[in-house]
């Protein structure tokens, strides 16, 4: 087999590589600044296109991996999209935010291997090839959230980012390690067997999985946000570059999700009975403490950081639900969400831009400065609330749903309180949405026309029409996300 057959299933992972390496020479090279957002959108374009003509289309079929390390297959392809969806629409909107700053080429350098980090997590099958994207994504980010050296609140956001990031790193790779000395392996693939036949043959093995269980929960909770290791996002989210806020809430969250899915639902699903409550009880708190707290916030960012992790919160519902339909309907939250969560901040970037400020005030007689802006903001966060007719209510109802026809069939009857929390915690959410709404067309606030950028302009359109697309016609997406639920053979259907 030659080197290029045994490549071949790491392609986009080279391509995003190849490009990142380049831009850094483009910077030097390029006097008008601008054509290095074209150069990274080119790649990002590419596969995002190739992914949506093979998921949506079935014009071609993605070969089978040479690398026992990764898989492409339906559910990776999806958490591809997402990664380099939210790449299109941050790179569109950076330009015009970052035209003062030097080293722009390493900018958008950082972005691509970020995505490309992303997408190993998203194809591997092993969890050292998960612990390997999640520090190659992290590493990037920890640049990118403190990119403006010089701000003072830029530098504090990337510090504890860094800290952060590095202690969940070390739980994570402490967990790797408890379930390989169990399982003899790190295959997720044949995991599940071989911890079966652990349970078997070796005691008290069950008492040191739940230990790397509960490890990985930490680990990863600290990737997705989730309560009660969440209190790093709003200070990293408030100082970190709002292009980057936007891509940190809608992307580097699902990557953790990513692994969260294949380690709980492929690799330790044996011991869901251990965990499942645990999760349960986790989601009811992230959906709560989020929501609450964002109620109380005074800066746009912060607020939709609170609401970042109350979304996390109804992500999480379908692991302890574990069906395949909840598991389908996480995955439509996920898409949903990235489209959602990087056009609200691709909003409060393109103020940015034009120097209006971030606290919620700001935002008093937009719809009369900017219609537009007005008009996009207002949908984002009613699709965050989960109004309909738009992708947030669809998504809601999947996984909502599918706790319902969980607690019928196959049980336990207290999923259904999953679900219970879940709308009453969305009609919570409603009420410090609607206050931006209400400043936006019912306050009076300065006057004067803002118009945005025509790049950032496009960034904030892409995601709307996503998010209005997603919620009138979710059907080839439910499908998918239904095709890649299967792949979880061993779950229930849960369809009541």
């Amino acid at each position: 087999m030659s080197v290029l057959n045994y490549l071949e299933s790491l392609i986009p992972q080279l391509i995003l590589l190849a490009f990142a390496l380049v831009l850094p020479a483009f910077d030097y090279l390029l006097k008008d600044k601008r054509f290095l957002s074209g150069i990274a959108l080119a790649p990002l374009i590419a596969l995002a296109a190739a992914i949506v003509s093979w998921l949506f289309f079935g014009l071609w079929t993605p070969p089978a991996s040479t690398i026992p390390l990764i898989e492409l297959d339906t559910f990776s392809g999806l958490f591809m999209l997402v990664f380099v969806s939210v790449g299109i629409v941050v790179v569109l909107s950076s330009p015009e935010f970052i035209r003062k700053d030097r080293n722009q080429g390493e900018y958008y350098a950082l972005i691509l291997l970020a995505i490309t980090g992303m997408t190993l997590v998203a194809e591997g099958n092993d969890l050292f090839m998960l612990f390997v994207g999640l520090e190659i994504s992290g590493i990037a980010s920890f640049a990118l959230s403190g990119f403006r050296k010089t701000e003072k609140r830029s530098a504090e956001a990337a510090t504890k980012y860094f800290i952060v990031g590095g202690f969940s790193s070390a739980i994570t790779l402490f967990a790797i390690s408890i379930v390989y000395g169990v399982a003899g392996t790190t295959n997720l693939n044949i995991m599940g067997t071989a911890l079966d036949a652990a349970f078997t043959g070796l005691e008290g093995s069950e008492t040191f999985l739940l230990l790397g269980v509960v490890l990985f929960m930490a680990g990863l909770g600290f990737k997705i946000a989730m309560v009660p290791f969440h209190m790093w996002a709003p200070d990293v989210y408030e100082g970190a570059p709002t292009p980057i806020s936007g891509f940190l809430a809608a992307a580097s969250k699902k990557m953790g999700f990513a692994a969260f899915f294949k380690i709980f639902l492929f690799g330790i699903v044996v011991s869901k009975g251990d965990w499942e409550v645990a999760v349960g009880a986790l989601a009811i708190l992230t959906m709560t403490v989020g929501n609450l707290i964002a109620v109380s916030q005074t800066n746009i960012k912060r607020m939709l950081a609170y609401s970042s992790i109350a979304q996390a919160g109804y992500i999480l519902i379908a692991l302890p639900v574990g069906t395949q339909y909840a598991i389908a309907g996480g995955l439509f939250h996920i898409l949903t969400h990235a489209f959602m969560k990087s056009g609200a901040f691709m909003v409060v970037a393109a103020m940015g831009a034009i120097a209006v400020g971030e606290r919620l005030e700001d935002f008093k007689g937009l719809s009369r400065r900017s219609p537009f802006l007005a008009i996009s903001m207002t949908l984002f966060l009613l699709s965050l609330a989960g109004i309909p007719p738009l992708a947030g209510f669809a998504s809601k109802f999947v996984i909502f749903s599918s706790a319902v026809y969980g607690s019928i069939s196959p049980g336990p009857e207290w999923l259904v309180w999953l679900a219970i929390a879940g709308v009453l915690n969305s009609a919570l959410s409603l009420y410090y949405y609607a206050r931006v709404i209400k400043y936006m067309y019912m306050d009076k606030g300065p006057t004067g026309p803002l118009k945005p950028t025509p790049m950032i302009a496009s960034a904030i359109v892409v995601a709307l029409v996503m998010t209005v697309v997603l919620g009138v016609y979710p059907d080839p997406v439910i499908s998918a996300c239904r095709e890649a639920a299967e792949l979880f053979s061993g779950l229930p259907i849960g369809l009541g």
